[in-house]
């Protein structure tokens, strides 16, 4: 099981003033965290909770069809062109680019052991499309298009640009190119796929994009390219039991919702930093930012109240950004909890040669790089507590399937206790949907014409 090392919250190291009393607080919220855990378990059954995602680990009838698709594709595509945003794509890139070999798209096909190439595109950015569409050949290339409600504006116009290409160069037989993975009964996307007879996957319902890494959202990928599907799963099933336990001495993500809300809530520190100390984990930070921005990040309680709150997530990589950000967390506003992600073994040990001996940087001859950046780690962590600024290390034994699911999962039931724990609604996003309507009404969306005049007299003057 990954660790999770808080110590260095507590204020017997970096004192009263920005430390907490860690296991008084974890007494005074002994009950709070079990009766939260315990509700959370018992609601993730019921309809328009939200809370499906918890249940995606032990969904067979996904899994079988997932895999069982990928093998009766398999050695039939060159690429994999995954068509999303936010959710529909965050997911899928942290855990290819963790688990897929570096530079997986640079590799031969031997390399790659036959699987495809992937590509995510998750913007709308005109030259990124472009240069994408013009390497790639859509003949040899299988589209996963991933929209819910299948009127995601960027999604879609994406999509529309795709099939026009791919039915130009296939005709009739391009619709083997795509698959479509959105709502199972409804909207357009579903509409589509049903009239043009696209092979469907499902995004389950009350289950929310940023929460749907481990539906067809993400499986479907993992799956086309190869990626162990039970392993990841195996890793869900044992952190879902661990984090069953109601005992928030023994229950990590209970220990870090509570330890960051406190942290906001009594200490002022309301920016939370992910920074992996591994390149592959690097888009994991990418994903958590979503996770917690639009999961926390609300004008009302439950009830009713104007509250403002949510900590601000930053993405940061070590050691990369040792030379970037560690100056402002050391010596700027102490307003920031740091979360490190520590992997105790990598893949590859990487020697340093014994060359340069009579210069100041002979003493690394002889040293792995493995040593170093873990090196840079441990003293990242300490520095930062000699300038009482709050540190969490979490400690993953390997980036495998396995460590990275129990990875995901974990900072996703953490973000929904400490959405109970500021007592909101963790699973909509309001915020988000008011942009998208003024998208739909600039563009010309049917129903948005009051919306569209409003918006204009408003950009005029804004």
């Amino acid at each position: 099981m990954i660790k999770l090392n808080y110590k260095n919250t507590d204020e017997m190291v970096i004192g009263k003033e920005n430390g907490l009393n860690i296991q008084q607080e974890f007494a005074n919220y002994k009950d709070t965290i079990a009766q939260i855990i315990t509700d959370l378990n018992k609601r993730k059954d019921k309809p328009e909770q939200w809370l499906q995602w918890m249940n995606l680990g032990y969904n067979e009838e996904t899994i079988w069809y997932v895999k069982e698709f990928a093998s009766m594709v398999k050695g039939k595509f060159e690429n994999i062109l995954v068509l999303g945003i936010g959710g529909s794509a965050l997911g899928g890139i942290a855990v290819t680019e963790a688990l897929l070999k570096p530079y997986w798209n640079l590799l031969t096909p031997e390399q790659r052991n036959g699987n495809p190439r992937i590509f995510f595109l998750d913007n709308i950015d005109p030259d990124s499309i472009t240069g994408l569409l013009s390497i790639l050949d859509l003949k040899k290339t299988l589209v996963n298009v991933i929209t819910k409600s299948g009127s995601t504006a960027e999604t879609m116009s994406q999509f529309m640009i795709v099939k026009d290409k791919l039915e130009k160069e296939l005709g009739a037989d391009y619709r083997k190119n795509i698959v479509a993975t959105t709502d199972k009964k409804t909207g357009i996307l579903r509409q589509i796929s049903e009239q043009e007879g696209y092979k469907t996957f499902v995004v389950p319902d009350d289950v929310g994009g940023r929460f749907s890494v481990f539906s067809a959202v993400g499986l479907l990928p993992f799956a086309l390219v190869g990626l162990d599907i039970d392993e990841i799963i195996n890793g869900i099933k044992d952190m879902d039991l661990a984090l069953k336990n109601t005992d928030i001495n023994e229950n990590i993500a209970a220990q870090n919702a509570l330890i960051h809300y406190l942290m906001d809530t009594k200490k002022g520190k309301n920016l939370s930093v992910m920074m992996p100390y591994s390149s592959r984990l690097k888009y994991v930070s990418d994903w958590y930012v979503q996770l917690w921005a639009e999961s926390l990040g609300k004008n009302k309680d439950k009830n009713g109240n104007d509250v403002h709150i949510g900590p601000t997530p930053i993405k940061a990589l070590g050691a990369t950004d040792q030379h970037s950000q560690i100056q402002l967390y050391n010596e700027g506003p102490n307003d920031k909890v740091i979360n490190f992600i520590r992997v105790a073994e990598f893949d590859k040990t990487l020697e340093i040669p014994h060359i340069f001996e009579y210069t100041g940087i002979g003493y690394l001859g002889g040293k792995t790089i493995n040593q170093l950046i873990n090196a840079e780690a441990d003293s990242t962590r300490v520095a930062l507590s000699d300038y009482n600024r709050p540190t969490i290390t979490i400690t993953l034994d390997r980036v495998d399937g396995y460590n990275v699911a129990q990875l995901l999962y974990m900072l996703e039931v953490q973000t929904a206790i400490a959405g109970e724990l500021y007592n909101i609604n963790t699973f909509n996003q309001p915020g988000v949907e008011q942009a998208k309507n003024y998208t739909y009404a600039l563009m010309g969306r049917a129903g948005y014409e009051e919306s569209a005049m409003a918006l204009q007299e408003k950009m005029a003057t804004v």
